[in-house]
């Protein structure tokens, strides 16, 4: 079933489409039609004085119209004014004023009318009044003196001007008055005040009023405030008044707020639909109110809704009846509030519902003009024809007026005529031409023939077949020239013709044939259509953060159909990137070098095709460190306290975590900056702990992830009152230097730590356990005091006290120290050794008395070395060993000791002034142990079925050898093992032959040497018995043959000339073998190894040869 619908809602752009089709479905300029109205100017035209006045009159019609002018209702007769012209083929008047014409004697209403043989148009009444711009009256203005707290209104009272000007406040030097919540403008040019203030006094509130059609500015003269402030209010009354007259001017006080504008408690506002909604609300009062507006039964009017001068002026735009109703402005300070409710009705000058529309009939045929209007009062309809009420017009027996409606039956050609429609009521008028044109025409395709449309693949396609004729034709499609008509619910048929395909896929690509008929003839006209692959943006720019100074890139990769041409342009915040050289557009991406903050923001990548567009954005936020924080104040202040406060700096996209807070003391360290504490980043005060005496300035640096700001400028300074100290010197020792003297030592309190001026420090003493009373001295300046004639290491009791000019530090705790040490006096005795095993020993020993230490026990020092090998009785030189045993310990392990040796030892006390005596020296014996390896085994003298084995004792025999122990066995091809064959060998013994070998065999041995606790490691060794002695012989023989010598010779000599010829190619560059080329270019990795690398264990081959010459 065919469609025949308008453009759903949800595409605005193919309403756009068809109502540009619509418009081009007027009648044909080659046929007969009425005037029609194209252009006219506004009803209400205000016209500047000093230039020609344009009445803008432009209409169509077949034939072309002609065209007159009434003005204030009578017929103007242009021919009988010099000043007036009429343009040609045109309507529109130009009346000359530059050359002495007066545009006030022109002012009036004006009409035209667009006339033919088919019927006369007219225009609307067009309102011709020239702009005005009126000088100030002179006034004498006196000045205002106000007390201080007062409200006070500054009247402009502009000039009334044509339009009205727009008023502002100025002063002398041309600088806008500033404006706030206690003073601003009201919407009549007014300057309100809510409370003055001292600041207000000045001789030059200007009030200035512009008229943007003239360009002119005219302005009120100054007008001078003066406030008086409580004090000199009160001078001035002491000084004119007698003794007995004298009051007291009241102070400052507060006040309710009272409104200024409007005044009572109700009023009433009359808008008209679609114009914007104004009211105002201005309040006195001391603090100064804060306005608020409710709708009183309902709400205010969301997306529609503005607050104007710091919410004083409540804006609603295109306002419509449903805006009516009551709006109550409050305004509240502390002490109270006042309100007023603004009744507002909501009134209408006549809209259109539906206009009346041209009607082309053919002759015979029927139709209708309905002309509908609504308005606030209800406007009353009334028709025209031809410009001539149409009560009074001809009469037309098809034509029958019904109200709102003309109904036309069975028209004829004389029937042709303009119809005028006025809808009017006291706020207005609408008026609108509709003509009646009656023709017989066969139909026309107004569409180009063959036109081509290109379309994005599921995308609506509308292909256009733009017709006329009367009777008005059907319409019909048809896919390809020999294809079946149109039908479904894939195909949507517009009423002016279009063909819409609502999803066009591939497969809709082709030619479509347009068809018109009525009853006079019949016409086609075929299109084509191609569907394009859509525009897709397939690596999309994404969100970036990128620190200040860095450089950032987005990516924007498409995809496109191969016959469209894309093209690619990057915008900032939806604006054309800035003309910076920073700013690299590649052809798939945007980079953005030495990023700066103006650099934050959406940045958009968009495709357009001449078919479709495509965009995505991403946005870049750049990062850097806080800015520093700054208007610091110091508030509270107390002896030992005081508040802090700031204001941040910009956080530079990347929030504050923590603010820093550092002093410097400008008494004691001058320019050194010392941390005190830090805050979360979302506090901005701190109450800080201050020391005495000190003069502090404070500074505050803000962190963020990026890092730390640069330093706020430092705070005023704050010098605190002195005091006694507060702590006394901190890490107090005593430890002597000397065997009689006790070195006291402390750390010096820091500058601020003094609390005052006069700094010292009471150093006492006396030793411990002994009934002594304190010995105390007061020294300054250091941090040391030496007390000298002390027994050695005894145990003191110490203390260090600070004071200053202002008395001491609270009494401080006491330390134990000691007097200097002495060596320590005896050595440890019973010193007795336990051997464990051939490497391993104990030593034990009796502590040592305490009172003989004579200082710190630190532990015990064992002496020991060996004196000699007991295998060996050659001397070799001595080699202390030291192992120390911390605290109190009395024994310990000796390790690494050498088998079958002997040793010595002694034990030492240490104390922290070094050494003691040594005990006497101990002996000590290490048992036997296992022997190392031999030192060698050479296999010499290889013959047919011997071998003969020669080898070096061990080195470290470690006990008396008792033997060697032989191991051997044979070793085939495949490198497989045969029997183990073991002989054992006196320990003085140095060499072995071992006979009944086999011929050309390898063998493996093994030996080691062996002490009555066990064998050592071995050594291994291989070697080859030789062939038999023929071979050999005969091998011999040719290796010094004359001939055979000086065939090796040839083939050397042979071998050099290869190689040169070789080389001499190859200089020349000349051609190499495939197999060459391959060779020299494979891969190195997959190389063969070569047969001789050493990667395999080298085989010792023992090969004698006879000893005649070669």
């Amino acid at each position: 079933m065919m469609k025949k619908k308008s453009v759903p809602a949800s595409k605005p752009f193919l309403i756009l489409f068809l109502c540009q089709i619509i418009s081009a479905l007027d009648v044909p300029l080659d046929l007969s039609q009425p005037p029609t109205i194209t252009h006219q100017s506004p009803k209400d035209y205000i016209v500047d004085p000093r230039e020609n006045i344009v009445i803008q009159c432009e209409a169509k019609g077949k034939p072309p119209p002609s065209f007159s002018w009434t003005r204030n209702g009578t017929h103007f007769d242009i021919d009988k004014d010099e000043q007036v012209t009429m343009k040609p083929n045109s309507g529109t008047l130009v009346i000359n004023i530059m050359n002495g014409g007066k545009a006030e004697a022109y002012e009036g209403v004006y009409q035209c009318t667009a006339r033919n043989e088919r019927g006369a148009a007219i225009s609307n009444n067009i309102v011709i009044r020239p702009s005005r711009s009126p000088l100030w009256t002179k006034e004498k203005l006196e000045p205002n003196q106000v007390r201080e707290g007062d409200s006070l209104v500054l009247h402009c009272r502009p000039p009334v001007g044509l339009p009205p000007p727009i008023i502002f406040w100025m002063d002398n030097a041309f600088q806008r008055l500033p404006q706030s919540e206690r003073v601003s403008q009201g919407l009549n040019g007014d300057l309100y005040f809510s409370n003055v203030q001292p600041e207000d006094t000045r001789e030059d509130y200007i009030c200035y009023a512009r008229f943007n059609h003239t360009q002119t500015i005219q302005q009120k003269q100054p007008i001078s405030v003066k406030v008086f402030s409580m004090d000199s209010l009160n001078d001035t009354i002491a000084a004119n008044l007698s003794d007995t007259d004298i009051y007291g001017a009241k102070p400052v006080t507060e006040r309710q707020p009272v409104l200024l504008t409007p005044t009572g408690s109700t009023s009433t506002k009359v808008e008209l639909r679609g114009n914007v909604l104004l009211l105002e609300c201005i309040a006195a009062g001391l603090p100064t109110p804060v306005i608020r507006w409710i709708k009183e039964g309902g709400e205010l009017p969301a997306n529609r809704t503005f607050f104007e001068n710091f919410k004083k002026t409540l804006k609603i735009i295109d306002v419509s009846e449903a805006d009516s109703g009551n709006y109550k402005c409050i305004a509240r300070n502390t002490l109270g509030s006042v309100h007023h409710v603004i009744s507002v009705t909501v009134k209408a000058a006549p809209y259109w519902i539906t206009a009346p529309r041209n009607l082309v009939l053919s002759p015979g045929e029927d139709g209708t003009l309905i002309c509908r209007a609504n308005g606030n009062p209800k406007p009353s309809i009334s028709w025209l024809a031809n410009g001539v009420p149409i009560a009074i017009a001809p009469e037309d027996p098809s034509r029958k007026v019904d109200g709102d409606t003309i109904i036309f039956s069975h028209v004829q050609e004389r029937s042709s005529a303009v119809y005028q429609c006025n809808a009017s009521n006291e706020y207005g008028y609408l008026l609108a031409n509709a003509f009646v044109n009656v023709l017989a025409e066969p139909p026309r395709i107004l569409t180009p023939a063959n036109k081509l449309y290109q379309v994005i693949a599921d995308s609506p396609a509308l292909l256009d077949c733009a017709y006329f004729g009367s009777p008005k034709p059907e319409i019909e499609w048809f896919k390809g020239v020999k294809g079946s008509i149109l039908r479904g619910n894939e195909y949507v048929f517009h009423d002016n013709g279009t063909l819409e395909i609502p999803v066009a896929q591939k497969d809709s690509s082709g030619t479509y044939t347009c068809v018109a008929r009525n009853e006079l003839g019949k016409i086609q006209n075929e299109v084509h259509l191609e569907i394009k692959d859509p525009t897709m943006i397939i690596k999309q720019p994404e969100y970036k953060v990128v620190q200040r100074y860095g450089q950032v890139s987005f990516e924007c990769i498409i995809k496109h159909d191969s016959t469209l041409l894309p093209t690619v342009i990057w915008l900032k915040d939806n604006h054309e990137l800035p003309d910076d050289e920073r700013f690299l557009v590649g052809k798939d991406n945007l980079t953005i070098m030495n990023v700066t903050d103006k650099d934050d923001g959406t940045y958009t990548c968009i495709v357009n095709t001449t078919l479709d567009s495509v965009s995505a954005s991403a946005v870049l936020t750049v990062v850097a460190r806080p800015n520093p924080p700054f208007d610091l104040e110091l508030t509270g202040q107390l002896e030992r306290s005081i508040e802090l406060s700031w204001i941040p700096g910009d956080e530079n996209n990347s929030p504050i975590t923590h603010f820093i807070i550092e002093y410097e003391d400008g008494l004691h360290e001058p320019g050194v900056w010392h941390y005190q504490t830090e805050v979360p980043g979302t506090q901005t005060t701190v109450q800080l702990k201050l020391s005495p005496y000190v003069n502090y300035s404070f500074r505050v640096i803000a962190v963020n992830q990026i890092g730390r700001s640069q330093p706020s400028e430092p705070s005023e300074q704050y010098l605190t009152k002195s005091a006694s100290p507060d702590e006394n010197p901190a890490n107090v020792q005593g430890i002597g230097s000397e065997p009689d003297n006790l070195v006291i030592t402390w750390e010096s309190l820091k500058g601020f730590q003094s609390n005052g001026p006069g700094l010292q420090y009471k150093v006492s003493w006396r030793q411990k356990d002994v009934d002594d009373e304190w010995t105390s001295v007061i020294v300054a300046n250091v941090s040391k005091y030496i007390v000298s004639g002390t027994p050695t290491f005894v145990p003191y009791e110490i203390k260090v006290q600070a004071l200053n000019d202002l008395g001491y530090a609270p009494e401080p705790s006491e330390v134990i120290g000691h007097s200097g040490e002495d060596l320590p006096m005896v050595a440890p005795g019973n010193v007795q050794v336990h051997v464990i095993n051939s490497t391993l020993a104990k030593v034990h020993w009796d502590p040592v008395p305490l009172k003989t230490v004579r200082g710190h026990l630190q532990g015990y020092k064992v002496y020991y070395w060996k004196v000699q090998s007991l295998s060996r009785r050659s001397r070799r030189h001595v080699e202390k060993k030291i192992l120390t045993f911390r605290g109190n310990k009395t024994f310990g392990m000796l390790p690494g000791l050498e088998p079958y040796s002997s040793y010595k030892l002694n034990v030492r006390v240490v104390n922290g002034k070094g050494e003691g005596p040594a005990s006497p020296d101990k002996v000590f014996k290490t048992p036997e142990g296992v022997p190392s390896s031999p030192s060698f085994l050479k296999i010499t003298n290889p013959t047919l079925d011997s071998l003969t084995l020669e080898w070096g004792s061990p080195t470290h025999p470690n006990g008396v050898l008792t033997s060697y122990i032989l191991k051997f066995q044979p070793i085939n091809n495949t490198h497989e093992l045969g029997p183990l064959v073991e002989i054992r060998i006196p320990a003085n013994e140095s060499s072995l032959i071992l006979k009944n070998l086999n011929y050309s065999t390898r063998y493996k041995f093994y030996f080691n040497a062996q002490t009555s606790v066990g064998s050592g490691s071995q050594i291994t060794e291989e070697a080859v018995t030789i062939m038999d002695e023929a071979m050999a012989s005969r091998q011999v023989d040719i290796a010094t043959q004359g001939w055979f010598i000086g065939l090796m010779c040839a083939v050397a000599l042979l071998i050099l000339i290869l190689l040169i010829v070789c080389f001499i190619r190859r200089n020349k560059g000349g051609k190499y073998p495939v197999k060459e080329k391959e060779d020299a270019h494979a891969d190195p990795e997959i190389q063969p190894m070569k047969e001789d690398d050493g990667t395999f264990g080298e085989y010792r081959l023992f090969s004698f040869v006879s000893s005649a010459p070669f």
